[in-house]
């Protein structure tokens, strides 16, 4: 009797569990309702829940069981992550400036043009140049020593004008030299200057001349120095206009004075 007892009560224990498991079929079932419960929390989001199967002695679930549900959970927030819309980056983030490679010359500037003054008006001359004179003095500020006409019994034929020796002494107008050097009859050394309109001038007592036979003259030109050759008291320039040939003396001073020089005579 008591070995028929004993086979029915492990016949009973054999019916409450599976073989090869060691758990009853009904504390099997509590911990797959956990499982498929903690993994319906998971896709709701609610995340860091732990789920613990245990059984009605407190004893932990099987390695295998834990490790579905934690790689169910992962799943299901990966999917959840999946479904979030993509996050814009901020609007004020700033990109950052690349760094030169490698630096570059800064350009050479350009030369400034420097600015060019006007030309200044030329100033007009406020009168006009005077024409030079046809006939001029032949010895500037002398004093008249002698003027034309008779003279101790004999014709003076000429004037004389004194100044220091070897003043210089001028042609009275343009023409040529036709004589210049000694001429004789105690007038020393002279020098005669044809103007070509049948006068012509006679310069007399020279010391020098400056001038030769040919020569053409201009009103002004030097022809010889003031002197005391020939018959002479003293440094002086007698000076003689021939009308119409040589020896044909004229009065010169109103001759002179109808072309605008004054001899003071």
């Amino acid at each position: 009797m008591q070995e028929n007892s004993f086979s029915q009560n492990q016949n009973t224990r054999d019916e409450a569990t599976e073989p090869g498991v060691g758990r009853p079929w009904w504390h099997r079932l509590r911990t797959r309702y956990l499982v498929a419960g903690a993994a319906a929390l998971v896709g709701l989001g609610l995340t860091g829940a732990t789920v613990i199967a245990t059984g009605s002695d407190d004893t932990p679930a099987p390695a295998p069981v834990a490790l579905d549900a934690q790689d169910r959970a992962e799943a299901a927030a990966r999917a959840d992550r999946a479904d979030r819309p993509p996050v814009t980056p901020s609007a004020t983030a700033t990109t950052p400036t690349p760094a030169p490679t490698s630096a570059s010359p800064s350009p050479t500037p350009k030369p400034t043009r420097k600015a060019t003054s006007a030309p200044k008006p030329t100033r007009k001359a406020t009168s006009a140049a005077k024409p030079k004179a046809a006939w001029v003095n032949p010895m500037p500020g002398a004093a008249v020593t002698s003027c034309y006409g008779p003279r101790w019994g004999t014709l003076h034929a000429g004037i004389d004008l004194a100044l220091p020796a070897g003043t210089p002494v001028r042609a009275v107008a343009t023409g040529t030299v036709t004589k210049a050097g000694d001429a004789g009859d105690g007038y020393g050394i002279s020098v005669f200057v044809d103007h070509g309109n049948g006068y012509l001038t006679h310069y007399a007592h020279l010391s020098s001349t400056a001038v030769s036979v040919g020569t053409k003259v201009s009103a002004g030109t030097t022809i010889g120095r003031e002197g005391s050759t020939g018959d002479s008291t003293g440094p002086h320039l007698h000076f003689e206009v021939h009308q119409g040939g040589m020896w044909n003396q004229i009065d010169p001073a109103p001759f002179m004075r109808a072309r605008g020089v004054d001899l003071g005579c």
